[in-house]
């Protein structure tokens, strides 16, 4: 993604905005955003049913997934020592701020999808 600036010749990179490339980085993948939705719509949610919620995902997609956000800060893995074991994931307070973004991004969606377009009504 480039654009030219008006009064000069050279491009510069949308990924080069302060921030951006850091927050794209957190989200690109395949299952994040979906992840980051199904927490967001219903709390705190156990492996399984994230699998059926997220169906797309393989298990390994979905733990390397949910691996990398806990890396990243974004998604809180919480262990039960019980029998059976139980292990539930919820967005941290990191993650909850993402909420407000992706609704922008949704909204901005909506104003300028296409008729048609998956995900229209």
């Amino acid at each position: 993604m480039n654009v030219t600036e008006q009064n000069s010749a050279q491009p510069v990179s949308l990924l080069n905005l302060p921030g951006m490339e850091y927050t794209v980085s957190l989200v690109k993948g395949k299952y994040k955003l979906p992840i980051i939705c199904c927490l967001m719509l219903h709390g705190p949610t156990r492996y399984n049913e994230l699998k059926r919620r997220v169906a797309a995902a393989t298990y390994r997609s979905l733990s390397n997934a949910l691996k990398e956000m806990e890396e990243d800060g974004l998604v809180i893995r919480q262990e039960y020592y019980e029998i059976p074991p139980r292990v539930e994931y919820s967005l941290s307070d990191r993650g909850k701020s993402l909420i407000p973004v992706l609704q922008s991004l949704g909204a901005w969606g909506g104003l300028y999808r296409p008729p048609g377009e998956a995900g229209s009504d």
